[in-house]
């Protein structure tokens, strides 16, 4: 690729470190909005708000950016990706009335309804005293969330009537909209990632998801604290059955509508003990804790790949994805404190994507109270990549470290 290219990411996440990490090996001229601090070591971070779409096509015009990725699901709900298309600006996006049902989970279960496709029982409300009649007579464990990702306080497993009511009610005083409820599925889960122009569709990879606090899954239920990547559980006839009957289902349907979806999209599962799936909900690009899991694999030219898929030519150009035969293992390092002085970092192997770590008046990187980094080790086997990876995150230390140990426990040789 020629290096006069620029590329615009948008977005502040560790899913926006991964991708302008990938993009820096392209040659590019990189641009990342807002990015974060650990983002502007290595790219030109622009300070303009992720939802201000107005004011990032100005500066994608001013600066003839060649192509702009988002992974922004502010961004994406701000109908960016409309915006860029009528005035002429390459973007690698679904738009807000495409992504819709990725974007809220109670549009997501009727989504899913009405296409016939298995999902978890489930009940949506925008009145507390229906949602806690729903809740006495409901199957236990629950699974409250609220209808739109907001942070890591948004969803809960109750396995009891009392501790589901306290839930949905302390939603609703924060002055939530609507509360999904969903019967918790017993099982593995795991999310399988397609890039689509909207009509053709290329699976990339499928990752195997730790979503619990806790080792064993036990604690509180986050968006994600770890990962790996294949996932061995998931054989390729399960993988071909869902694009068939959910990728290209959930495509058509979209296409009937006039409304495409364009980018990456996530397909988040679980898989039973009987071997039967069920759907839980979408993700619109990466997630956080798996972006370097799946983009280590990939290895074809990120660039050419969304460019192909924006300016229409994807069906032609692509039948397949190069994907590399190795494997990564993911563990998202998180604190219990703000403040502490992170040790370490300089000595590590493994690949590290930031969320919003700070640095200190000596220059020292310091924790945030909650999610940190995601460390990422990529190998020829998951066994010695979890063996790697697990020697990285030793070699860190600050008050407050917390994370799974039993990610990818359960491998031998693959």
């Amino acid at each position: 690729m020629a290096l006069d290219k620029k590329v615009l990411i948008i977005g502040t996440s560790a899913n926006a470190y991964s991708l302008a990490k990938k993009f820096t090996g392209y040659g590019c001229k990189l641009f990342v909005a807002p990015g974060n601090l650990a983002i502007s070591e290595f790219a030109q971070c622009i300070d303009i708000r992720e939802d201000n779409i107005q004011e990032l096509l100005e500066f994608a015009v001013s600066e003839e950016i060649d192509l702009t990725v988002v992974v922004s699901d502010l961004a994406i709900k701000n109908n960016i990706a409309e915006l860029f298309q009528i005035n002429g600006q390459l973007i690698f996006a679904p738009t807000a009335q495409s992504s819709n049902f990725v974007l809220s989970k109670s549009i997501a279960k009727k989504f899913l309804y009405k296409l016939r496709i298995p999902t978890p029982r489930f009940a949506i409300f925008d009145k507390l005293p229906l949602a806690v009649d729903y809740l006495k007579t409901a199957q236990m464990p629950q699974v409250i969330k609220t209808d739109e990702t907001r942070n890591s306080n948004d969803r809960l497993v109750c396995s009891t009537f009392s501790s589901a009511k306290t839930f949905v009610e302390d939603l609703f005083a924060k002055d939530e909209k609507k509360v999904v409820l969903e019967d918790y599925v017993y099982g593995h889960e795991f999310s399988l990632y397609i890039i689509t122009d909207g009509y053709h569709a290329i699976p990339l990879v499928n990752v195997a998801n730790y979503k619990f606090m806790e080792d064993g899954d036990g604690g509180i239920l986050t968006s994600g604290i770890g990962a790996f990547t294949p996932d061995y559980k998931i054989s390729y006839d399960l993988q071909d059955y869902l694009m068939s009957n959910v990728v290209n289902v959930v495509l058509e349907e979209l296409q009937q509508r006039g409304t495409p979806y364009l980018g990456i999209l996530g397909i988040n599962c679980v898989l039973d003990e009987n071997g039967q799936f069920v759907v839980l909900d979408f993700k619109p690009f990466l997630s956080d804790h798996d972006s370097d899991a799946v983009l280590n694999l990939i290895e074809e030219n990120l660039f050419t790949l969304f460019q192909a898929c924006a300016i229409g030519s994807f069906a032609d150009d692509y039948d397949s994805i190069k994907i590399s035969d190795d494997s990564s293992v993911s563990c998202v390092i998180s604190s219990r404190t703000d403040g502490s002085v992170i040790k370490g970092l300089e000595y590590i192997d493994s690949d590290i994507s930031h969320f919003g770590i700070k640095k200190n008046k000596y220059l020292e990187y310091e924790s945030i109270k909650g999610k940190n980094f995601v460390l990422t080790h990529t190998a020829k086997t998951l066994s010695r990549a979890r063996k790697y990876l697990y020697e990285s995150v030793d070699l860190i230390s600050f008050d407050g470290k917390k994370y799974r140990t039993d990610i990818c426990e359960q491998v031998d040789n693959f």
